[in-house]
């Protein structure tokens, strides 16, 4: 007969968390994720102790093309806060999942070695079961803990593609879009949304286009130049990196604590911050509802029905929503 394995307490999580230990840290990010009543009960009180710890670490949000190199460059860059500034790193991949078993498909670990055997690093994939709310709570979440434990950065990749950009951007202080040189080609093939969200653009693979570089530069200042700022005391630059070699990282990174200094003397950072609880508030309503909506008994039975009519063009999309809805609201009459 098998042993069950012991499952820590609340208490053994936070004090395991603050005392950053890898394996309850761990611990402690899987309680978040489980989709379990009972789990996730838990997992609001572990991260109603631990608030009062967080908040202290530099967000920043990474996305780029696919192809771009987002993994050689954030291997790199925390690899080199980790070594030469002396800073403990969190990697969180938002990452596509798996329509089988709901894991994260992209393996971060395996393409981070160095990183993620690095001590003063932790990489965790958030697979999202194709959920995008899903994800957006145990991200946001899971920071909570990361920055509890005592971690300095926290760094949020994105796959580059999708609703995700504009999620990961919603929770963190600083959003890096990564690019490549050619950009007259890729700017016809990018959203304009990516760049509007980017509070700097780098372009990547430095070591390989360096003749290109300038008129790259040149093309995504212009793109950029002919946008609104988010904000009146930031304009996104445009700077070259390699993150195989190395090369800018530490000119980029001093440009994202510049952004920091400016954010916190102008009290914008603050006021991001605030601005983004709150939109996670609206977010998990709609979410909640959502939920509710479709596990309701009388909502599931009629669903189907409904779909069908509407499919076959016997009734208007408004009356099929409103007679959903009926359904949902009986259970309060």
């Amino acid at each position: 007969m098998v042993t069950p394995v012991r499952q820590p307490t609340v208490d053994e999580l936070f004090e395991g968390v603050r005392a950053g230990n890898r394996a309850l840290i761990g611990r402690a990010i899987t309680l978040i994720e489980s989709r379990n009543p009972a789990h996730q009960e838990k997992a609001q009180d572990l991260l109603h102790k631990l608030l009062p710890y967080a908040g202290g670490a530099q967000r920043v949000g990474i996305s780029g093309v696919p192809g771009v190199g987002k993994s050689t460059f954030i291997e790199g860059l925390g690899n080199w806060l980790v070594e030469d500034e002396g800073k403990r790193v969190a990697v969180l991949a938002v990452d596509p999942s798996s329509g089988r078993t709901g894991g994260s498909i992209l393996g971060d670990k395996t393409r981070m070695e160095k990183l993620s055997a690095n001590p003063g690093a932790f990489i965790r994939p958030s697979p999202s079961a194709g959920v995008l709310g899903g994800v957006a709570r145990a991200t946001r979440e899971t920071m909570v803990v990361l920055e509890a434990a005592g971690f300095d950065v926290v760094l949020v990749e994105t796959v580059g593609t999708g609703q995700s950009e504009t999620m990961v951007a919603d929770m963190v202080d600083f959003f890096l879009v990564l690019m490549l040189p050619g950009a007259g080609d890729e700017l016809q093939g990018i959203k304009k949304g990516i760049l509007e969200l980017a509070d700097m653009v780098a372009v990547n693979k430095a070591d390989i286009f360096e003749k290109k570089l300038k008129q790259a530069v040149r093309e995504y200042k212009s793109a950029l130049h002919i946008m609104t700022d988010a904000s009146p005391s930031w304009h996104p630059p445009v700077v070259t990196v390699s993150g195989l070699t190395g090369t800018g990282v530490s000119e980029l990174w001093a440009g994202i604590e510049k952004h920091r200094r400016i954010m916190e003397a102008s009290g914008e950072r603050t006021q991001r911050r605030e601005d983004q609880r709150v939109m996670w508030l609206e977010s998990q309503i709609k979410d909640r509802l959502l939920a509710d909506f479709y596990s309701n008994v009388d909502v599931k039975a009629a669903h189907e029905l409904v779909e069908s009519d509407v499919r076959d063009g016997k009734t208007t999309v408004s009356a099929a929503v409103e007679s959903l809805l009926q359904k949902f609201h009986q259970r309060d009459g």
